[in-house]
């Protein structure tokens, strides 16, 4: 079976009643080590009357080799991109999910220092919860947001946000790469491959990863 293409219906039904609409898609929320990375692209009636680029899916759809690739095309296609990060400080912090909440109002709002008017906008949020609105509202005022199950897989606008923020984040974590080889990051991207938890048994966690998970071997009691 092959995947599935993303439309831009819900888009185009959405547009004849805001000038934008913004999709939000998350990157790391289960990854051992580097930061969470949500992706902002938005777009508005002109882009959505057109045709989906092609080979754009769901990031985890498309492979390693074709992503940089279709990202390039994207974000070509869209008005604009941004992508907001939160430390692993911050997951450790306040949570996954208050983590996830920062990275994507840190996406909208490099969508408004792009000039783009997101109080405007209505903001699909791929997923079935809502981790934006109580974050955005201190720095960016109330948002129209809506969450979408399967967004990252149905909705292009959400297509779109998902591979540049897969891309920017499995960069990122190959340029930590040298100086922890062990881990291999270059190649789980900080997720819990074995190679991955075999090195934290053998060399412990470092300043990269979530310090607050479960993941360090046990402690002896004596």
């Amino acid at each position: 079976m092959s995947p599935v293409t993303p439309t831009l219906d819900l888009e185009r039904h959405l547009l004849d009643e805001f000038p934008f609409v913004i999709g939000l898609d998350e990157v790391g929320r289960g990854a051992l080590a580097g930061p969470v990375t949500v992706g902002a692209s938005i777009l508005d009636r002109a882009v959505a009357d057109g045709e989906v680029p092609e080979g754009l899916r769901d990031s985890k759809l498309v492979t390693e080799k074709r992503r940089p690739d279709v990202a390039e095309r994207t974000a070509a296609w869209v008005l604009g991109t941004a992508l907001g990060w939160a430390t692993p400080g911050e997951v450790d912090e306040r949570g996954i999910l208050g983590a996830l909440g920062l990275a994507a109002t840190r996406a909208v709002a490099g969508l408004r220092e792009q000039g783009f008017a997101v109080e405007r906008a209505v903001h699909l949020l791929d997923g079935d919860r809502d981790y934006l609105s109580r974050v955005a509202r201190e720095e960016l005022g109330p948002l129209d947001v809506r969450t979408v199950v399967k967004g990252d897989r149905d909705r292009a606008v959400i297509s779109a946000a998902s591979i540049a923020a897969k891309v920017a984040r499995d960069a990122l974590m190959v340029d930590l790469h040298p100086g922890f080889e062990a881990y291999a990051w270059d190649r789980n991207k900080g997720y819990a491959s074995a190679a991955h938890r075999s090195a934290i048994e053998a060399h412990g966690l470092t300043a990269h990863h979530r310090q607050s998970w479960a993941i360090a071997p046990a402690q002896p009691l004596f």
